[in-house]
């Protein structure tokens, strides 16, 4: 009997859903980035990477990286505690813990933005403390990397939750009983279990951190030089109708962006590997030895 045979669905409704699908794709995915590398190519390589250049989107690109090499690490060590805390053990407020993961989700990245300036602002509830100290959070790093950590500090908690959850604590409980203390039991037994959604969520954190707009639009200032990541610096460029130029670095992004696809997908077909394996994998038998 064929595998489809479970469906119900005549060939054409399967066919008209298959184009409908490979439709929006191209509509909505592959036809604009095409557009924007066109755009970028429009006066030739050259006038591309003269605009990748400029000492402005070097200095765009190098807070983007500074930006994401910050966010991730901070993200990753709260992913990994929230996933164990609410996967691992029951506790009161677990639910409101789970609620405050999926925050970020439902509030406006521009009402994060806000939300920083209120308590960091000049006149915000830490802004006069904060000026008698000389200490720059809102219009300087600080404040991008804190409103970048707000709108993507879900992704890696949202990858393992259920991750660990679908495993038990069964094999962590065996190690303890075996003598195993926790960091043990953590390294040797909780780490090689969650590894492909461990680094999944990370590729995800990462990508939103470089591409992340709206929060850091607003606590950004737009200081040409000292405060534009890359997709602020997309918009000044714009703005100013040098279009080559802001398609040049939105090109830059959109490889990243690719690259982190690529990645992606290479876990996941290591994960899918590694699944196959561990399935094809014959019991173990007793062995034969003599006492």
């Amino acid at each position: 009997m064929s595998a489809r045979a479970g469906t119900s669905e005549p060939a054409w409704v399967r066919r008209s859903l298959i184009a409908l699908a490979l439709g929006f794709v191209f509509l909505f995915l592959l036809l604009p980035l095409a557009a924007v590398f066109t755009e970028a190519l429009r006066k030739g390589l050259g006038a591309a990477l003269e605009a990748l250049r400029e000492p402005e989107a070097w200095s765009a690109i190098r807070l983007t990286l500074i930006t994401a090499a910050i966010t991730v690490p901070l993200n990753l060590l709260f992913g990994v505690a929230a996933a164990w805390a609410i996967a691992k053990y029951e506790f009161k407020g677990k639910a409101f813990l789970t609620t405050l993961v999926d925050l970020p989700f439902s509030v406006s990245p521009v009402v994060a933005g806000l939300i920083y300036v209120l308590m960091f602002g000049a006149q915000g509830w830490f802004g006069p403390w904060l000026q008698a100290h000389d200490i720059k959070v809102i219009f300087a790093v600080p404040g991008i990397v804190l409103a970048t950590v707000f709108v993507t500090f879900p992704f890696i908690a949202r990858e393992l939750i259920p991750l660990m959850q679908a495993q038990g604590s069964e094999e962590e409980q065996a190690a303890l009983v075996l003598g195993a203390n926790g960091w043990q039991t953590f390294w040797h037994v909780t780490l090689p279990n969650i590894k492909w959604g461990l680094v999944y969520g990370v590729i995800l954190c990462n990508a939103r951190a470089m591409g992340e707009f709206g929060a850091v639009s607003v606590v950004s200032g737009h200081i040409r030089g000292q405060t534009n990541t890359l997709p602020l610096h997309v918009e000044i460029l714009y703005n100013e109708y040098q279009s080559v130029a802001a398609f040049a670095v939105a090109s830059l992004l959109a490889l990243l962006a690719l690259l982190t696809l690529l990645i992606k997908s290479g876990v996941a077909w290591q994960f899918e590997r590694d699944q196959k394996v561990a399935l094809e994998l014959p019991p173990e038998k007793p062995g034969n030895g003599t006492s």
